[in-house]
């Protein structure tokens, strides 16, 4: 393994055991915390192994989700999310460059608005399906963040570098979301606030590195 991403590695091995060791949530939290931000790192450096913690980490927060009664980001979760890692890791290791890493795409203004009209639309007519199930809680919340988070996870398998940006806007909400549960003492909500805030940095970082990647393949282009 190479050597900056065995530090990394440990570095969210022991801020998972630690937060897990604090918050009396080890098991659970400790591998939701650990899997979370390995996949967010490792898919910030291009590298196709995210989707395999991806895969962990959606099966475990749709567990905690359904004992939460967020009950859209625990199907999302569940029937979609954690399926797309699997389409995700197929797509990637077809479009590898020299480095065994993913190549970047970017999109258009019209990619943009159809975006931005998708997520719109679907958030207000989920978040109104899910009103109608008993016991939903933060109802528009829980369904702007998945429609928001399934947009960034199909742009993320597809290449294209701006799935970081919206994934940093998801990363609002979900805090929002897992800050309001905390307050209200709801289970495993500690480590989940903590796994929104590991992957907020780590969203920020995937930005400029995926932008300078894609930079670098544009000027390669001038280049030839």
């Amino acid at each position: 393994m190479n050597k900056k991403y065995l530090i990394v590695t440990i570095i969210c091995f022991l801020l998972s055991l630690i937060s897990g060791i604090i918050s009396k949530d080890i098991l659970v939290g400790g591998t939701i915390l650990l899997t979370g931000l390995l996949n967010a790192y490792f898919a910030s450096e291009g590298k196709r192994i995210n989707y395999i913690l991806g895969l962990v980490n959606y099966l475990l927060m749709s567990y905690v989700s359904l004992k939460n009664n967020l009950y859209g980001i625990f199907f999302f979760y569940l029937l979609v999310f954690a399926p797309l890692q699997i389409k995700g890791f197929i797509t990637w290791n077809k479009n590898l460059n020299e480095e065994n890493n993913v190549k970047v795409r970017k999109f258009t203004l019209k990619n943009s608005l159809l975006i931005i009209a998708s997520c719109l639309i679907g958030s207000l007519i989920l978040g109104y399906i899910l009103t109608l199930i008993p016991g939903q809680r933060l109802a528009f919340m829980d369904a702007t963040s998945n429609c928001i988070n399934l947009c960034g996870v199909i742009l993320m398998i597809l290449r294209f570098k701006e799935s970081w940006w919206l994934w940093l806007f998801n990363n609002a909400v979900d805090l929002g979301i897992w800050f309001i549960t905390f307050v209200n003492k709801g289970e495993n909500s500690t480590m989940m606030l903590l796994v929104s805030i590991g992957y907020l940095l780590i969203n920020i970082y995937g930005i400029i590195k995926w932008n300078l990647e894609s930079k670098n393949m544009g000027d390669k282009k001038k280049g030839r």
